[in-house]
């Protein structure tokens, strides 16, 4: 493999892995593409998911569908309507959605500007509102000579007020936001450099004459060939493919045999690879549609061949220039779903269907939009009524070789479709083309705001002041000294952590000036070690033990849920906090620090609450209870009670105060309860007896 592969592969990994940097990766077809996309998949330890436009091209890149992952509507989505018109999304996606590194989007050429938007309304809404993606890495591979999206033109009468082009890079979110392009150049595909020349000729649009009249040498007037030849046609039509294999097969006079698919689960029938029910004859021409995956590695996707025998357990396939004969049994397809492990946290696969048909398809011809990724020996072009820009391209690229080739009709310089916005676009990416030194400042500059991160507590402060002031607003319904103990957190969290962070962050700059990666300067690194040691000491030791003891009980059940919420927003806020610090008293490492971030998100647990007293807001009063009853909960419920009878609230009857005071000092007489904050005369004279025979009870 040429150096210059190496580089550029080497290039694109380094900044998917080591950045947070939006990749575009594109390259000619046959360059590499998919291959590099399942390379990611196994190398890279952020956490990722992959999405593509169709079920087919999920299937084919081990992902989801965009629409199925971020639950979007299907037609046009006018901006600002997605989040609105999607389903509601559970829990479990949302934490999903809110850990997410990496974002792998395949075949973007035909992905629509206003999907594109979709994901980042979605994104923003359960991440981070005021970044596109709502802060998540995008890779996006496809090549944009290829297959357009489709846009119907009701659909482009909602869009064209919102875009300039239907294509992904029309895209507002994507427009605001930087992305780097990498171009794969290397041809695995072909060899033949004549035959390498025309495809890129075609690809940018500036074939010659010349080259045209040396492809078109490759119409042949009413070519038929033998089956035996294993020669596929590819149709711009899907009746087209349809009409050639329903009347080859027909032509057959062996047998038909039928084989049905077995499915499990869901798997959708426009993701199915081929027919459910599969129609065969012996004498078919077909076509494996899975690589095999034994150590032998018989077969591959697009591989032709004939079927020569069928029995109870195998299709026999005999593909030319083979001596061997293939015995096909069937294979298995999963769709998946991401979701979350319960035990390491991580995002799994979850397989959640089956489809098992033997890997095979009728292949006397199929659609080029279907043939995208696919490679053939011998393929018959029938692309003279070519469409849609790129399908000339698409076809023509699907053979190894320009002798393998022959065409149905001459193809004509119009059917070459251009997009004067395309080329624009191309130009744009030949700029935005990285190089070393690019690599190495996005992974400095990824580190340093990392760490800027790391030492950030504006949204610690922001929630102990919305905390603060609920209970400013509330006092009267809350115990005493709750705002008390929330003001003294306050300056404490001060004193001991915000300004003590702003400092630091303060001084990151004069580090980082040293032009060295954070992660490879040692007396930063240092600093970093003490400042974890203490940051997380501090937040373990002083900061969330106040929170988890912190008084929300109240008579307004409003207020009280409320505080409990802000109370639980900062905890876990503090909580991942203290994880991440954890993590830098060994040292700063990038990734390790974005694991212990994305993990502690996950593992949160509110401990805030103390299980029954916590819900209740009862006193710690485990003396004087009665068949596990509490006083506290037996004053409560006989209050509740009374307050039904008259259809008044609670407090009307004795305020949450009164009960705590009852619970603390229990009073014995009528004298006594006299003393209770909240009991005057005429209360002791209605109600004494009752709240003295309960306190007696527990006595």
């Amino acid at each position: 493999m040429p150096t210059i592969v190496n580089e550029k592969l080497q290039l694109a990994h380094d900044f998917i892995l080591h950045t947070n940097r939006n990749v575009f990766l594109t390259g000619k077809a046959g360059t590499g593409k998919t291959t590099f996309l399942h390379e990611i998949k196994q190398l890279t330890s952020k956490r990722l998911a992959v999405v593509a436009p169709t079920g087919v091209a999920a299937i084919n890149a081990g992902g989801v569908t965009i629409h199925s992952l971020f639950q979007l509507p299907f037609g046009p989505l006018v901006p600002g309507t997605a989040g609105q018109e999607s389903k509601k999304i559970n829990r479990e996606k949302i934490k999903l959605f809110r850990t997410l590194d990496l974002l792998i989007v395949d075949e973007i050429s035909m992905v629509r500007a206003d999907v594109l938007d979709g994901i980042d309304e979605v994104l923003r809404r359960y991440r981070h509102r005021s970044e596109p993606f709502g802060g998540v890495q995008l890779l996006l591979i496809g090549d944009m000579q290829q297959l357009p999206p489709v846009i119907r033109d009701d659909d482009w009468a909602f869009l064209k007020p919102y875009y300039e082009t239907g294509y992904f890079f029309g895209s507002r979110a994507l427009r605001k936001t930087p992305y780097i392009s990498i171009e794969l150049q290397h041809i695995y595909r072909q060899s033949d450099q004549r035959f390498i020349e025309i495809l890129n000729s075609i690809r940018e649009k500036r074939v010659t004459h010349l080259q045209l009249d040396e492809l078109n040498q490759r119409y042949i007037a009413d070519f038929s060939p033998d089956d035996s030849e294993g020669f596929i046609t590819l149709s711009t039509h899907n009746n087209a493919a349809q009409q050639i294999n329903n009347q080859k097969l027909r032509a057959l006079k062996t047998p038909s045999h039928t084989f049905e698919a077995t499915l499990e689960g869901e798997f959708p029938a426009h993701a199915y690879p081929t027919d459910a029910s599969l129609e065969l004859k012996v004498g078919a021409q077909v076509m494996f549609i899975k690589n095999d995956i034994s150590r032998e590695k018989l077969f591959y996707n697009g591989k032709i061949g004939q079927i020569t025998d069928i029995d109870d357990d195998f299709i026999y396939v005999k593909c030319p220039k083979e001596i061997e004969t293939l015995a096909v049994d069937r294979m298995e397809w999963t769709n998946i779903r991401y979701s979350l492990d319960a035990t390491t946290n991580e995002i799994k696969e979850e397989p959640v269907g089956k489809f098992v048909q033997y890997p095979l398809k009728l292949a006397w011809a199929i659609t080029i939009h279907k043939s995208q990724g696919l490679t053939f020996e011998k393929a018959i072009i029938d692309a003279a009524s070519a469409f849609a820009h790129g399908q000339v391209y698409v076809a023509l690229s699907r053979c190894k070789s320009l002798d393998g080739l022959v065409l149905r009709a001459p193809i004509p310089s119009h059917s070459i479709k251009t997009e004067l916005m395309l080329e624009e676009f191309h130009e744009q990416v030949q700029l935005q083309t990285p190089d070393e030194q690019e690599l190495w400042n996005s992974k400095q500059i990824n580190q340093e705001n990392l760490l800027l991160d790391l030492f950030l507590f504006d949204r610690s402060e922001y929630l102990i002041n919305k905390s603060l002031r609920l209970v400013t607003e509330n006092v009267s319904s809350l115990d005493e000294g709750a705002g008390q103990i929330l003001t003294h957190f306050k300056t404490h969290f001060h004193e001991k952590a915000g300004s003590l962070a702003m400092r630091f962050r303060q001084q990151l700059p004069a580090y980082f000036a040293e032009n060295l990666l954070p992660e490879d300067n040692q007396p930063l690194q240092e600093r970093i070690r003490k400042a974890g040691s203490y940051f997380y000491n501090l937040i373990n030791n002083e900061l969330l033990p106040i929170l988890y003891y912190y008084p929300t009980g109240s008579d307004n059940k409003l207020v009280q849920e409320s505080l409990r919420e802000s109370l639980e927003e900062l905890e876990k806020e503090l909580f991942i906090k203290m994880h991440c610090f954890d993590g830098c008293r060994s040292g700063f490492e990038a990734l390790a620090y974005l694991k212990a971030r994305n993990e502690s998100e996950l593992a949160f647990q509110p401990n805030r609450k103390l299980k029954e007293r916590r819900k209740t807001g009862e006193p710690s009063d485990s003396s004087g209870s009665k068949n596990g009853t509490s006083l506290y909960k037996a004053l409560t419920k006989w209050r509740d009670d009374l307050a039904g009878e008259n259809d008044s609230a609670g407090y009307m009857v004795l305020p949450r105060k009164t009960i705590l005071e009852l619970s603390r000092i229990r009073p014995k007489t009528l004298d006594e309860l006299l003393t209770v904050k909240g009991f005057g005369k005429t209360k002791v004279k209605m109600i004494g007896e009752e709240v003295l025979a309960i306190i007696r009870m527990f006595q």
